[in-house]
């Protein structure tokens, strides 16, 4: 029979790999759902936030009560600004100016940025090995974003568009830099809680106006499935994935499962004619993704102490 500690792992790995195909998908759904121009990316962001966050507290209700430690409550509004707010709102923007491909490309840079946090906050040494994966995924980052300036078309990553994709994994890898003490405090269901709840505070001053003159019956049925898969799925789902394979692989093997995402979206987008697959897009995939392979090889980093 399985021994605890492999079936432990094992169900880590299903957790992770089932979480990041969730985001492999959503990466070209996001797509679909922009380029029907049918709810605005702040409403969008919303919507997801109001989803996951009813559904958060729906099932908080039959689990034992959780307190916040009252000074606990402003570090977690921020959590939600640098966790949630920026990388979602980021994403949904940046989605409409990137292609599929180079945002699942972008999205393998979290490992990357991690690094770097773990080093001003750590103080932990860039090793060579660390060094060197870092400048080969920039270089990929920058021949993307050169070979983008001159793709044409509405399929075509603009400069921006891929901008905004680095602040999506730079934010993120902030929140998990920073954060990560005060997670640990608390269940996987009362700390998504209460960032989703934020995160829906957050975003209002910015989509009330959008709620309230977005025609809902006009959005296709198609767009209304992805919406509903973004929000259960891509967000609610994946949420309770992640912490639970956390639990049981090094952060390294969580990792390496970033590396589905452009694997799964280039299939689904080359599949469906959303995007097209060129040698420049290889080339800088197999730089990204090389240089995160050579970070990961490195010494791990050891869990942030500092919220």
């Amino acid at each position: 029979m399985m021994k605890n500690n492999e079936h432990n792992a094992l169900a880590g790995h299903l957790a992770i790999a089932g979480a990041y195909a969730i985001f492999g998908l959503n990466i070209v759904f996001c797509k679909d759902i922009a380029n029907s121009e049918a709810v605005p990316p702040v409403v969008l962001f919303t919507l997801r936030a109001i989803g996951a966050s009813a559904l958060f507290w729906l099932i908080s209700l039959f689990m034992p009560k959780e307190k916040i430690a009252p000074g606990d409550f402003p570090k977690i509004a921020a959590a939600s600004f640098v966790g949630l707010f920026v990388p979602q709102m980021t994403f949904l923007l940046a989605i409409s100016m990137a292609t599929s491909i180079d945002t699942a490309i972008l999205s393998t840079l979290g490992p990357i940025f991690t690094m770097f946090f773990a080093f001003l906050f750590l103080k932990e040494p860039i090793t060579g090995k660390k060094a060197g994966g870092v400048a080969l995924s920039f270089a990929g980052v920058l021949f993307l974003i050169l070979n983008s300036v001159h793709e044409g078309g509405a399929a075509a990553s603009s400069p921006l568009g891929i901008i905004l994709l680095l602040l999506n994994s730079l934010s993120f890898a902030l929140y998990l830099g920073l954060f990560r003490p005060l997670i640990s405090r608390y269940s996987v269901v009362t700390f998504m809680k209460w960032t989703f709840l934020f995160s829906l505070l957050l975003s209002l001053p910015f989509s009330a106006k959008g709620l309230l003159h977005t025609d809902f019956s006009a959005i296709p049925v198609l767009v209304r499935w992805e919406i509903g898969y973004l929000i259960i799925f891509a967000t609610f789902v994946a949420y309770f994935l992640i912490p639970y394979g956390q639990k049981h692989l090094r952060p390294t093997l969580v990792s390496m499962y970033t590396y589905l995402q452009p694997i799964i979206a280039a299939a689904v987008s080359i599949w469906s004619g959303l995007d097209v697959l060129t040698w420049q897009k290889c080339l800088a995939t197999v730089l990204i993704v090389g240089g995160v392979v050579l970070v990961s090889r490195s010494r791990a980093a050891q869990p942030p102490q500092t919220v």
